[in-house]
């Protein structure tokens, strides 16, 4: 069932759910983009292709708000604001540990290694780094399982920055297999859940936030009476 928060003639914002794919991979799984299609398809009986544009990707671990553009005008304003970084995406992560601070910012110089999918932090000298930068601040710390649940606001898409930049100072996300988390507890603590950007027509300022039911991995957020 498609999860949608809002929806015009020009864009339709829908939660997704982890380990449902951004857009079709080789795992030929049902991905956000094939899903939306459908459902437009379906529900105004438009015969042939049905255009929608993947203006952002969320990873296939990570669940959160995301926007499709339904025209390529659209498509094109809203692609223009990610590049300006007009468009305001914040997360809530579960790390391990506490954290020194309890606000901070990260900046880091990462590398990707294209044949792990993996990427790590690096020297500022690397040709191939990219920069990185992110704020974080602390909502809650359980101290009965030593994990804390953060607020993230991007300022930067490197590709699984925050799972690095947390990972390399020692507090990795739960459920994190691939960078540093041994047990698997089934689901990567790692969330979007908010998403801010002009609509690409009217150029209003829109704000959309979805947080997760405080169950299984996010069973944390039963001790949080609001998150900004």
């Amino acid at each position: 069932m498609l999860n949608i928060l809002y929806e015009d003639n020009h864009i339709i914002v829908v939660i997704k759910e982890p380990r449902i794919p951004s857009q079709a991979d080789k795992t030929k799984d049902a991905d956000m983009l094939t899903i939306i299609k459908q459902y437009i398809k379906e529900k105004y009986q438009k015969p042939g292709n049905v255009y929608l544009g993947l203006v952002h990707r969320l990873d296939r671990s990570v669940g959160g708000v995301m926007v499709f553009a339904k025209t390529s005008k659209a498509a094109s304003r809203l692609s223009e604001q990610v590049r300006n970084k007009t468009v305001s995406k914040s997360y809530i992560a579960i790390v391990k540990g506490k954290m020194e601070n309890e606000k901070g910012n990260m900046q880091d110089y990462l590398v990707k290694n294209e044949r792990l999918n993996k990427s790590t932090v690096t020297d500022k000298n690397n040709k191939k780094a990219k920069y990185a930068e992110l704020d974080y601040e602390t909502i809650y710390y359980d101290k009965v399982r030593n994990m804390s649940l953060v607020k993230i606001n991007l300022k930067t898409g490197r590709h699984h920055q925050i799972r690095v930049q947390f990972s390399s100072r020692g507090h990795s996300l739960c459920g994190d297999t691939k960078y540093g988390t041994r047990s698997r507890t089934g689901e990567l603590a790692l969330w979007s859940y908010k998403l801010e950007f002009n609509h690409p027509t009217t150029k209003e300022r829109l704000s959309f936030k979805y947080i997760p039911e405080a169950t299984g991995v996010w069973s944390i957020l039963k001790n949080v009476d609001n998150i900004g």
